[in-house]
């Protein structure tokens, strides 16, 4: 009985190389493929999306941009502007480049990137789309700090986006301290209770304001790039070089926390490393604050639109470069949407922002599966 199968097992065993030879390489990948192989190709697929998307939004911040700095009242071409770049005097095009439009579009895309990239680091950690900075009070919490040295103490310019930055700092501090190691909806409920009284703050302090100050604090409130300046951009950008590199460290766990603080730290994530990452989020958000003012849902709407793009994942540099488009984009509708009239940023991207989250909150989309 034995003598069949030792003489078939090495005639299958010629066919077999015989057959593979004439499949295409194609062929024999997906010929029972190993779990292994299996793995390989899907990471390969999800890393050629990230790039796609990530090259695709770093085109698309390029483009509004272009478009901040070319167009508008006073049309620029790209030959014209390169010639501007390196030092060329055009009557009336040169000042409006370079102490207008140029520095404006610039500010946009820093104050975009640090919203979106605070934003989203907010909504990983913690694990809910809602946890945004606008919602649980750190842009609340610097605002409210801007206007008490605007109203009672009579401050202006860096003075005041100083006590932004500490503003929020400080509110971030309560939340944490008042959540305890409950992160989730306990620190999103006590954020936006803090949110709610410190607006509260806010109206009472315009209440014993003069007109003056009154009219200067709304017109912070409200976020806008009117402001920018070559100062300012420089002081931005500062930051952000000290802050980005930073984030770029305390990131590589951020694939771990995603899964739950515990299951990130039975895998070996350190909370500390977690509530660092949160810190320099704050920080990310407090300087863009401290620049433009808190600009309505930035950082709330990046996050999203970023993941969506990315099928369900979180790329932080998707998240940037979505911030960095919508601001910059927004500022220019806002500019030129109704004829004569200048819109603020903060007004485009509140009007953007606030019908996302009563989609957000009306289809349930306010939490992530741990599966």
């Amino acid at each position: 009985m034995s003598t069949p199968t030792s003489t078939c097992a090495p005639s299958q065993a010629r066919a077999t190389p015989s057959a593979s030879a004439g499949l295409t390489p194609a062929a024999r990948d997906t010929a029972s493929p190993s779990a292994v192989e299996v793995v390989r190709r899907a990471r390969r697929r999800t890393t050629a999306r990230r790039r796609v998307v990530v090259g695709s939004l770093a085109v698309l911040a390029l483009g509004t941009f272009l478009v901040r700095v070319l167009l508008g009242d006073f049309t620029v071409t790209i030959p014209d502007f390169i010639r501007i770049l390196g030092g060329a005097q055009i009557p009336g095009a040169t000042f409006i480049v370079l102490d207008s439009t140029l520095p404006r579009a610039t500010l946009g895309l820093l104050v975009g990137a640090a919203f979106g990239l605070g934003g989203a680091i907010f909504q990983t950690t913690l694990r809910n789309p809602l946890a945004s900075p606008d919602v649980i009070g750190v842009s609340m919490g610097a605002s409210a700090a801007a206007v008490f040295a605007i109203v009672t103490l009579g401050l202006s310019g860096p003075a005041v986006s100083a006590f932004a930055v500490v503003g929020a700092l400080g509110v971030c501090a309560v939340i944490r301290l008042v959540a305890g190691d409950h992160a989730g909806y306990r620190l999103v409920l006590v954020g936006v209770g803090s949110a709610a009284f410190l607006s509260a703050v806010v109206q009472y302090l315009f209440t014993r304001a003069d007109i003056y100050d009154a009219q200067a604090a709304l017109i912070w409130l409200t976020g806008s790039l009117a402001a920018a300046n070559w100062t300012l951009v420089t002081q931005l950008a500062v930051a952000l070089a000290v802050l980005l590199p930073l984030v770029a460290w305390c990131a590589r766990s951020l694939r771990l926390t995603e899964l739950g603080r515990d299951t990130a730290t039975a895998l070996g994530s350190s909370p500390r490393r977690t509530d660092l990452l949160l810190g320099l989020a704050v920080l990310l958000v407090s300087v863009a604050v401290a620049a433009a003012g808190p600009v309505s849902f930035a950082g709330f709407l990046a996050g999203p639109i970023a993941r969506a793009l990315n099928a369900g994942r979180t790329s932080l540099l998707a998240a940037a470069l979505t911030g960095a488009a919508l601001v910059t984009g927004a500022d220019y509708i806002g500019a030129y949407l109704v004829a004569d009239t200048n819109l603020p940023v903060g007004v485009v991207t509140g009007a953007l922002g606030a019908p996302f989250l009563l989609w957000l909150l009306a289809t349930g989309r306010t939490s992530r599966s741990t599966s």
